[in-house]
C-alpha cells in the first residue's frame, strides 16, 4: 500500500466494503435483466471506484481484477460485446477474491493476486483484457456547464479526475501526498448543493459508541436504585427529582439506543449472490425475496445475525428446494422461492426464512435421531408432530446422505439454534410436506437493556424477559393434576404444563394453597414457571454471567437489580428444555 494516513485507509476498507455489499445484489439483478442499462451503469461504476480507490492506496491485485471487470463492463455497456453465463461467474467469483483483498489489507497483511485464468475469463471479445493503466485516463468529454447533468462518460471522467492516478502512487516518493485539484466545473452545480446535507452525518468510531452505551446503562441501574430508595423514604421533593430522572435517562437512552441501530439490509445485501452461488451450483433454479430491508437492529446483533443467516438461506435451497425436473414433476413451477423478511414487533424483531420446496418429514427425522443415538426409543414414541422438527436442532444431526461443502458435515442447525440463544433470541421451525418449510427468528431489539419481569424463588431474585411473559395468574395447588411425573393446570380446553422454578433451584419449597404462576410463552408453546414472588417490571443491564454458572442451561445472562443485588437473567427456552 502507499504511504497514506491510516484515517484514508480505513475509510476506503468501509466504503469498498459497501461497495462489495451492493454488487452484490445489483450482478445478480443484471443477470437476471441483462438489458437493465441503469443496473449495468451501476454494476460498472461500483468497480470502477473500487478501482480508483486501491490504485490510490497502491493494492495493485485489487486494481487488476477491477480493471478487468471494468474492461469488460465498458465494452458491453458500449454495445460491442454482450455478457454471457462465465461472465457473470467471473464477476461473482472476483467479489469473493475482493473480499479477501479487502479483509487482508484490513489485517495489515499483503492481498493476494487473483488466478489469471479468472482475469481472462472477464474476456467478452475473444482477446485477453488489456493490462490495468499506469496514469489516470483524460477527460475525454468537454465539462459540462454549471448547474447542467452530466452523461455516464463525463461521470466516468470526473470519477478519474478525482481519483487521480490509478497506480501513480506507487511510483512516486513514498510520502508524498497528493496535490489539490481545483473542483471541475461538472462537479458544480446540483452537487455542490447538496453539500450542507452530508455535513450533516459524521462517521464515528464503534468503541466510542459502545463506552456510550455502557455509560447509559450504568445511569440506568443509578436510576433503578434511586426509584427503590424513593419508595421507602416517601419524600415530595425527592419523588418529583426522581421523575424528572427517570423521563431524562429513558429519552438518552431511546437516542443512544438508536445511534447504534443499522438495517437489516447490511446483511440482507449478501444473500442474493450467496442464493444465486449455491442454486447455480446444484443446478437449481430460485427466485429469491427480501422484504423488511429496512427495519432496523442494535449494530452488533445485525453483524452476529450474520452467520445464521447464511447458514438458513443456503439450508432452504440446497435440502429445501428441489432441482426442476422434480419441482415439474410436483406440480410446481421450475424456479423454487426463497423468502427472507424481517419485521419489528415491539421491542423484538421477527426474521422469517421460507421456502416452498419439498418440507421436512417429521417420521424420518424421528427415525434418523433413533438410528444416529440421539434419543431413545421411549422418547421418540412420545414425540409429536412438532416436537419431531425439533430434532433438527439436536447437535449432530443430518438427514444428509451426502457429504458436500454446501450441505456441511453433519452439523450447522445446533450451532445455529445456540448462537440465536445467545442473542436472548428464540428459533421456531415450520414444516409441512411437498409445500415447504419456515424458520422464524425473533431476537430483541438491543442486547444493551433488557425489559423484565422479576420473580423470586426463596430469596433469591430472577430475571424473565418480559417479551416472553404472557401473564401471571393464582392456582390453588390442590387444583393441579400430574401426567407421568409432570404437573399441568387444566384451564379449560387447554393444559398448562407447569415448571417449579423453586423445585429446579432446589430451593426449599413451603407448601401454599395458591400458587404464583407467571405464564411463558416458547415459540407456539406455553407454560407454566411457579415462583415465590412476583416483585414486578423493571428494565436491566445485561452483565456476563458469573464463572460458576457460565455455561449451564437455563441462564441468559445477569444484572443488578434497583435494591442493588445481582438477579439472574433466566434462559426461556433452556429452562423448559431442561426443567
Amino acid at each position: 500500500m502507499s504511504a497514506v494516513t491510516p484515517e484514508i485507509a480505513a475509510d476506503f476498507l468501509i466504503e469498498a466494503q459497501e461497495i462489495l455489499d451492493r454488487l452484490g445484489e445489483q450482478l445478480v439483478t443484471l443477470e437476471q435483466d441483462p438489458a437493465d442499462k441503469q443496473q449495468l451503469n451501476a454494476v460498472f461504476r461500483g468497480f470502477h471506484t473500487l478501482k480508483g480507490g486501491a490504485g490510490f492506496l497502491a493494492i495493485t491485485p485489487m486494481v487488476n481484477l477491477c480493471h478487468a471487470a471494468e474492461e469488460a463492463l465498458g465494452l458491453v455497456r458500449s454495445g460491442k460485446a454482450s455478457l454471457e453465463a462465465d461472465h457473470f461467474d467471473a464477476a461473482q467469483q472476483s467479489l469473493d477474491w475482493l473480499q479477501q483483498m479487502l479483509d487482508a489489507v484490513g489485517a495489515n497483511e499483503d492481498p493476494p493476486h487473483a488466478p489469471a485464468t479468472l482475469i481472462a475469463q472477464f474476456d467478452v471479445t475473444g482477446a485477453a483484457p488489456k493490462p490495468a493503466p499506469v496514469a489516470a485516463k483524460p477527460a475525454t468529454a468537454a465539462p459540462a456547464q454549471a448547474g447542467e447533468d452530466i452523461n455516464e462518460e463525463e461521470f466516468d471522467a470526473l470519477l478519474d479526475q478525482l481519483q487521480g492516478a490509478i497506480a501513480a502512487p506507487a511510483a512516486t516518493a513514498p510520502a508524498a501526498a497528493p496535490k489539490p485539484r481545483a473542483t471541475p466545473a461538472s462537479a458544480a452545480g446540483k452537487p455542490a448543493a447538496r453539500a450542507s446535507e452530508a455535513e450533516q452525518t459524521i462517521r464515528v468510531d464503534t468503541k466510542r459508541l459502545d463506552a456510550i452505551v455502557n455509560l447509559v446503562g450504568e445511569l440506568v441501574l443509578s436510576r433503578n436504585r434511586l426509584k427503590t430508595l424513593r419508595a421507602r423514604l416517601r419524600d415530595e421533593e425527592l419523588d418529583r427529582a426522581v421523575s424528572s430522572l427517570d423521563i431524562a435517562t429513558a429519552r438518552l437512552q431511546n437516542a443512544v439506543m438508536r445511534t447504534r441501530m443499522q438495517p437489516v439490509g447490511k446483511v440482507f445485501s449478501r444473500f442474493p449472490k450467496v442464493a444465486r452461488d449455491v442454486a447455480r451450483s446444484l443446478q437449481k433454479e430460485v427466485d429469491l425475496e427480501l422484504i423488511g430491508a429496512e427495519t432496523e437492529l442494535d449494530r452488533n446483533l445485525v453483524e452476529a445475525l450474520a452467520d445464521p443467516l447464511v447458514h438458513l438461506v443456503r439450508n432452504a435451497i440446497d435440502h429445501g428446494v428441489e432441482v426442476p425436473a422434480l419441482r415439474e414433476a410436483a406440480g410446481k413451477p421450475r424456479c423454487g422461492q426463497v423468502r427472507l423478511a424481517a419485521q419489528q414487533e415491539g421491542d423484538y424483531v421477527t426474521i422469517e426464512i421460507r421456502d416452498d420446496g419439498a418440507g421436512i418429514d417429521p417420521e424420518r427425522l424421528r427415525d434418523k435421531a433413533l438410528e444416529k443415538g440421539l434419543i431413545d426409543p421411549e422418547s421418540a414414541a412420545r414425540l409429536s408432530h412438532d416436537e419431531c422438527l425439533q430434532l433438527i436442532f439436536l447437535p449432530g444431526f443430518s438427514t444428509k446422505t451426502e457429504i458436500t461443502d454446501i450441505s456441511g458435515r453433519g452439523v450447522g442447525m445446533d450451532v445455529v439454534q445456540s448462537r440465536i440463544r445467545e442473542l436472548s433470541g428464540q428459533i421456531q421451525i415450520y414444516s409441512q410436506l411437498g409445500r415447504g418449510s419456515r424458520f422464524l427468528i425473533r431476537v430483541p431489539l438491543t442486547l444493551a437493556i433488557l425489559p423484565t419481569l422479576l420473580v423470586q424463588a426463596g430469596d433469591p431474585v430472577y430475571a424473565l424477559p418480559l417479551a416472553r411473559v404472557l401473564e401471571v395468574l393464582h392456582a390453588p395447588d390442590a387444583s393441579l393434576r400430574y401426567f407421568d411425573g409432570q404437573a399441568v393446570l387444566d384451564r379449560g380446553a387447554t393444559t398448562l404444563p407447569l415448571v417449579d422454578l423453586r423445585r429446579w433451584l432446589g430451593v426449599q419449597v413451603t407448601k401454599t394453597p395458591l400458587l404464583t404462576i407467571v405464564v411463558l410463552q416458547m415459540g407456539d408453546q406455553r407454560f407454566g414457571l411457579v415462583v415465590d414472588q412476583v416483585r414486578g417490571r423493571e428494565e436491566v443491564v445485561i452483565k456476563p454471567l458469573p464463572r460458576a454458572v457460565r455455561g449451564l442451561p437455563g441462564y441468559a445472562g445477569a444484572t443488578l437489580i434497583g435494591d442493588g443485588r445481582m438477579a439472574l437473567i433466566l434462559d426461556v427456552d433452556g429452562l423448559r428444555q431442561v426443567a
